[in-house]
C-alpha cells in the first residue's frame, strides 16, 4: 500500500524542462525557409517537444493511449443518459477495437492501455489491465466518492502505467477515460478546484433532459456543502467528489512528466484530471499537450487554469481519449517540419529581407484570439 508521504516523494521528481534544448530548436525553426511564425502552432509544439526530451529531432513514433475505466455510484440519482451497464460493455469494445479511440487509434497508428480502476463488476478479461480499487465510488449525493487512501492508490496506479509506458518504449502518450457519470464528478472536482459556481462548470455530458440537468447541478451543489472539500489540497477533493478515473488519469499525467514523456490531454474529464496534477506538481503542466476543444462548458475554464490551450476545434464530447490519436497526426506533422524542411542555406534563399519584421508582433500567435 503506498503511502502519502511516497507518493509525494515520487511526484516531486519531476524534472525541469531543458531550456537549452528548446532555445535550439527555436533557433532551428527560425532558420527555417518560410516567413517567421508562419507554421503557428506546429513550431510550438516543435519546441515543446525539444524542451520534453531534450533532442531537437524527438521520435514520436512508438505512441500509446492509456484508458482508465471505472463506475461512479452517483449514477444511481440519474445523472446520466447512459445506463451504467455501458461502462463494462465499451471497456470490452475497447480490446476488441470497435469504439472511436480504437478505430481512431489504430488508423494513426497508437496502442491502447485499458485499465480497470473501479469498474462495477468481476471482469477478468486479457487485455484489460487490473488495477481495480473497489468496484465504483460511493454516490456522492449521500456520502465522499473514496477515502483518502484510495485516492491516493488510484494516482499512484496511473502514476505506474505511465512508468510501465516509458519502460516498454513509448514515446509519446496519451490518456482517456470510460465511466458512465464522470462528468458529474469532474464538474464537482473542478468547481471547488477553480472556486467557479457549479453552473458555469456544468454540462449536459452525453445528453440529459432539463430536469435531469437541473438535478445533476443540485446534487454536485449538495455534495459540496455536505462534504466541504478543502479547494487547496487536490487529494481532499478527488476523494470527496471525483471518481478512480480521475485520480488515476491524474497520476498518470504526473508519471508521464516525471519519466520526461510528452503526454496529450483529451477533453473535459481528462483536462480536469490534469489540473487536479498541476495542483500537486504545477511542473507537470509543461509536458501537457492539449488536444481538441470539448464541448463542456467547464473545458475552457480548466484550460485557462492550465494556461493551456486546445489545437483543435472539432465540436466533439466523446471522451474515451478519442482526440489524442488525432493530436497525435497533428505532432507527426510539427516533428517533420523540424527535422525534413530546408533552412534558408540550404534552399539557397537570402533571407535577408526578413530583418525588418522578424520579432514583429503581426508574427506572434495569439492564442487567447484563437480561442
Amino acid at each position: 500500500m503506498t503511502t502519502q508521504e511516497e507518493f509525494y516523494r515520487e511526484i516531486a521528481s519531476i524534472p525541469e524542462l531543458d531550456r537549452n534544448a528548446e532555445a535550439e530548436a527555436r533557433r532551428r525553426l527560425e532558420s527555417l525557409a518560410k516567413p517567421p511564425g508562419s507554421l503557428g502552432a506546429l513550431e510550438d509544439i516543435a519546441a515543446q517537444l525539444s524542451a520534453i526530451t531534450g533532442k531537437m529531432y524527438p521520435s514520436v513514433e512508438k505512441r500509446c493511449i492509456a484508458i482508465f475505466c471505472s463506475d461512479n455510484g452517483v449514477v444511481a440519482e440519474g445523472v446520466a443518459s447512459a445506463p451504467q451497464s455501458v461502462t463494462l460493455a465499451q471497456t470490452i469494445n475497447f480490446t476488441r477495437g470497435l469504439t472511436g479511440v480504437a478505430v481512431l487509434a489504430k488508423q494513426y497508428k497508437a496502442d491502447l492501455k485499458v485499465v480497470d480502476m473501479g469498474i462495477n463488476a468481476d471482469l477478468h478479461l486479457p487485455g484489460v489491465i487490473n488495477r481495480k480499487i473497489r468496484k465504483s465510488t460511493h454516490n456522492i449525493a449521500h456520502e465522499p466518492a473514496m477515502t483518502r487512501q484510495e485516492a491516493v492508490e488510484a494516482m499512484r496506479a496511473g502514476f505506474d502505467i505511465a512508468r510501465d509506458c516509458c519502460d516498454e518504449g513509448y514515446t509519446l502518450v496519451g490518456t482517456g477515460e470510460m465511466g458512465i457519470g464522470n462528468t458529474t464528478t469532474s464538474s464537482a472536482v473542478l468547481s471547488v478546484l477553480t472556486g467557479l459556481p457549479v453552473d458555469e462548470v456544468v454540462g449536459k455530458g452525453a445528453g440529459l433532459d432539463n430536469e435531469s440537468f437541473k438535478k445533476k447541478k443540485e446534487i454536485i451543489r449538495r455534495a459540496i456543502r455536505s462534504f466541504e472539500p478543502d479547494p487547496d489540497d487536490a487529494i481532499d477533493v478527488v476523494a470527496k467528489l471525483g471518481g478512480f478515473d480521475i485520480a488515476a488519469m491524474a497520476g498518470f499525467f504526473l508519471g508521464a512528466a516525471a519519466h520526461r514523456l510528452p503526454v496529450v490531454v483529451d477533453g473535459f474529464i481528462s483536462i480536469v484530471s490534469a489540473l487536479v496534477a498541476a495542483r500537486l506538481n504545477p511542473l507537470c503542466k509543461e509536458y501537457m499537450i492539449p488536444s481538441h476543444c470539448s464541448a463542456e462548458p467547464g473545458y475552457l475554464q480548466a484550460a485557462k487554469e492550465l494556461g493551456l490551450h486546445p489545437y483543435l476545434q472539432l465540436r466533439m464530447r466523446l471522451g474515451e481519449g478519442s482526440g489524442c490519436p488525432l493530436m497525435f497526426s497533428i505532432i507527426d506533422g510539427a516533428c517533420s517540419i523540424m527535422k525534413n524542411m530546408a533552412t534558408f542555406a540550404e534552399a539557397e534563399i537570402d533571407d535577408g529581407y526578413l530583418e525588418k519584421i522578424r520579432g514583429d508582433e503581426c508574427f506572434t500567435v495569439d492564442h487567447e484570439k484563437n480561442e
